[in-house]
């Protein structure tokens, strides 16, 4: 399996029967620790489309980091995918994340950068989104859904990418 077909899937997998502020708590504070055992520095943002539920942000990042954050989060919002799926379906190299320019998608608003990932609720959809920023999209991406599987009861190394070689 190619590393978009997993996205695909774990975006299919990773799917909440409800999702509210003790959700969001303890998700974001099992990312949290895990950048921290990992050694990274990540901003970690969790929204609903109508407010924010949860917050942090650890040594060194950057003021860059929100914004890179409010960018995902409307990626997220807009198509309704991991924002890592969004990079790889469209083909986002190094320097070229943007969006083309007839999208409409203006750059201060939206990046192609992984890291964001959506809030899924059976029967519901998406209403919101998990956010990473400050590590390799790659790392940022998989920070989350490790998060994610922690609070599901799913072990992350079925979800895990496939290895670059």
């Amino acid at each position: 399996m190619n590393t978009l077909d997993r996205i695909v899937a774990q975006e299919e997998a990773l799917v909440f029967e409800r999702f509210d502020e003790s959700t969001a708590f303890a998700i974001g504070t099992a990312i949290r620790d895990a950048a921290i055992a990992e050694g990274h520095s990540i901003v970690c943002d969790i929204r609903l489309w109508d407010r924010p539920l949860f917050y942090m942000a650890l040594p060194g990042t950057s003021a860059d980091n929100p914004d890179w954050v409010r960018r995902k989060a409307n990626v997220v919002r807009r198509f309704g995918k991991s924002t890592y799926r969004m990079v790889l379906e469209r083909g986002a190299g190094e320097g070229n994340r943007a969006f083309a320019a007839d999208s409409g998608l203006a750059p201060a608003e939206y990046v192609l950068a992984g890291g964001g990932f959506p809030v899924r609720i059976d029967g519901v959809g998406v209403v919101g989104a998990i956010i990473v920023s400050g590590a390799p999209e790659d790392v940022d991406h998989m920070l989350v859904v490790k998060g994610i599987c922690g609070h599901l009861g799913i072990d992350p190394d079925s979800m895990a990418l496939p290895r670059v070689q």
